[in-house]
C-alpha cells in the first residue's frame, strides 16, 4: 500500500501546482502558434535548400575524383 500512498501524494502535490501556473490566454496561444508555424516552414524551406545545394556539391565533387 506504500505505492499508493505514495503516488496519491504525487497527484496531490501536482494539483497544488498546477493551481499556481498562469495560464497563457486565448491571444497568446495563437500568436505563439503562428510563430511556431512560421518557424517550421522557414526552417524546413532552409534545409531543403542546403540539402538540395550539399546534394549537387558532393555528386560534383564525386565526379571530379
Amino acid at each position: 500500500m506504500e505505492y499508493v500512498d505514495k503516488a496519491k501524494q504525487f497527484f496531490n502535490e501536482a494539483r497544488q501546482e498546477l493551481k499556481k501556473v498562469t495560464w497563457p490566454n486565448k491571444q497568446r496561444i495563437a500568436t505563439s502558434t503562428w510563430v511556431v508555424l512560421a518557424m517550421v516552414i522557414f526552417m524546413a524551406i532552409f534545409f531543403g535548400i542546403a540539402d538540395y545545394a550539399l546534394g549537387k556539391l558532393i555528386k560534383y565533387i564525386l565526379k571530379l575524383g
